[in-house]
């Protein structure tokens, strides 16, 4: 095996996935582990681990490395903003760095989702994609001509710490964030927040997959549990049209298997974009990741594979 392979991790809040792929996307091998608990050092650990045993099975092809995050490197390369509390303030891309004796490329998750998507997956030849992760927490990603947008902050594309538009008097519980601040997207559109509010509403303490089921079963609650998601959804999704202007949203995390949003979601959103006096059907497609839960570790693969051609965009080039 001699071919350039690109490897990407996906390191999660409970599991690190490693995958590499050859030159025209197959996967090549894959493999999962757990991660750590609120341990740096052991994470740094099971990410050369995981490295180690790449090399291995690439029988001394060479490697790309592109790891995924839940968070991202501030200007100083210290980690932000990661759910996972144990990596904020560490250098983790220079650790890594260090510890494999190799480039490493690192990013926020929602943009190797953005990234993997915009490349090979839903968004495939679009302009401009925006992916949103709907999993334990809510994250999103751009790119733009099939590279990331990060920003001059390392921000870019990150909905789910702004509050709920357009809220509606009663209906929208501010609920406390872990980011110390109530009311974020994230709080309410997660599946986490999923299950807050059907408790909050109903007094009933179920998970996700449960209020799902109920639904399916008749269970009324239940049902509107799902109708309150889809049209806070449909409201943070709109905020995101009027900013970007996206040619495809895709969704990633658990919530995307909700089949019922690719429906009800764009039938909702079009009360709140701005179009008043348009004919015009909006043209912007919502779309689930066609790579599923491969999404992530693909598009940090790419991440690797691509960071020899530049930094990644702060700004949307000409055609």
């Amino acid at each position: 095996m001699n071919a350039p392979l690109a490897l990407g991790i996906d390191l999660g809040g409970t599991k690190i996935a490693a995958a590499l792929l050859d030159a025209q996307g197959a996967t090549f091998w894959q493999q999962r582990w757990p991660t750590p608990a609120g341990d740096y050092a052991a994470t740094l650990r099971a990410l050369v681990v995981a490295t180690e045993a790449a090399r291995e099975a690439a029988e001394g092809a060479p490697l790309s490395i592109g790891i995924g995050t839940p968070g991202s490197a501030g200007a100083a390369g210290l980690m932000k903003n990661c759910n996972s509390t144990c990596l904020n303030g560490r250098p983790l891309q220079r650790d890594l760095q260090a510890a494999l004796g190799q480039p490493v490329a690192l990013a926020n998750d929602a943009n190797c989702l953005a990234l993997s998507e915009a490349t090979d997956g839903a968004g495939a030849g679009a302009e401009v994609v925006f992916a949103a992760i709907l999993g334990t927490g809510v994250g999103g990603g751009v790119a733009v001509h099939g590279r990331v947008l990060a920003g001059a902050n390392g921000l870019a594309g990150e909905w789910g710490h702004n509050p709920l538009p357009w809220a509606e008097a009663g209906s929208d519980p501010a609920f406390g964030c872990y980011c110390g601040r109530r009311g974020c997207i994230e709080t309410l559109l997660s599946g986490t927040g999923l299950a807050r509010d059907h408790h909050h509403v109903t007094g009933q303490a179920l998970r996700g997959e449960d209020i799902v089921r109920g639904a399916e079963g008749g269970d009324g609650d239940c049902a509107a549990t799902l109708e309150r998601h889809a049209g806070r959804l449909a409201r943070a999704l709109a905020s995101v049209i009027h900013l970007l202007d996206p040619d495809v949203i895709v969704l990633g995390g658990g919530l995307s298997r909700l089949q019922h949003l690719y429906e009800r979601v764009p039938a909702l959103w079009s009360r709140w974009i701005f179009a008043a006096g348009s004919d015009e059907p909006l043209r912007t497609r919502l779309l689930p990741a066609r790579h599923g839960d491969a999404s992530g570790v693909r598009g940090a693969a790419w991440l690797g594979r691509d960071a020899a051609a530049g930094p990644p965009l702060r700004a949307c080039p000409g055609p």
